[in-house]
């Protein structure tokens, strides 16, 4: 990862030790409510959203539809791309971070939701088995004895 993200929200800062999730020296992922943006530093979501916006307007710009040197547009786009990712990692390690202070703080929440996650999971494939069952019936009829 970037040596610049530190280990606050924003690049280059440190979070001031151990406090509860959003509590002092923890920025949340968003300023305010939802809807709600502030004026000031960026939080990752508008970094994200603002890279994911360059990454898309460096391929419709109209200096690369004019006919701009192949190579500067492949440079501007790889850097725009680059820079998306760049922030995406940030924010998968800000979710990272919470959901290890989640396990720390509260254990059993975790044990719950996986719980919850294997028993949709064995659901969905029941239901598969089923279908597949289904469909083998149904060609075992069509065949002829």
């Amino acid at each position: 990862m970037s040596s610049s993200m530190g280990s606050g929200m924003f690049p280059g800062q440190q979070s001031a030790g151990p406090h509860p999730v959003g509590g002092p020296g923890q920025p949340g992922l968003l300023s305010g409510a939802p809807g709600n943006r502030v004026q000031g530093p960026n939080t990752l979501v508008d970094d994200l959203e603002a890279s994911f916006e360059a990454c898309f307007a460096s391929l419709v710009s109209q200096d690369y539809v004019n006919g701009t040197d192949q190579e500067e547009i492949r440079t501007g786009v790889d850097q725009c791309i680059q820079k998306f990712l760049d922030v995406a990692r940030q924010t998968e390690c800000f979710f990272l971070q919470k959901r290890l202070q989640l396990s720390v703080q509260k254990p059993d929440q975790v044990v719950k939701e996986d719980v919850s996650e294997l028993r949709n999971e064995l659901q969905r494939k029941e239901l598969l088995v089923q279908k597949h069952l289904s469909k083998l019936h149904h060609w075992q009829q069509v065949r002829p004895p």
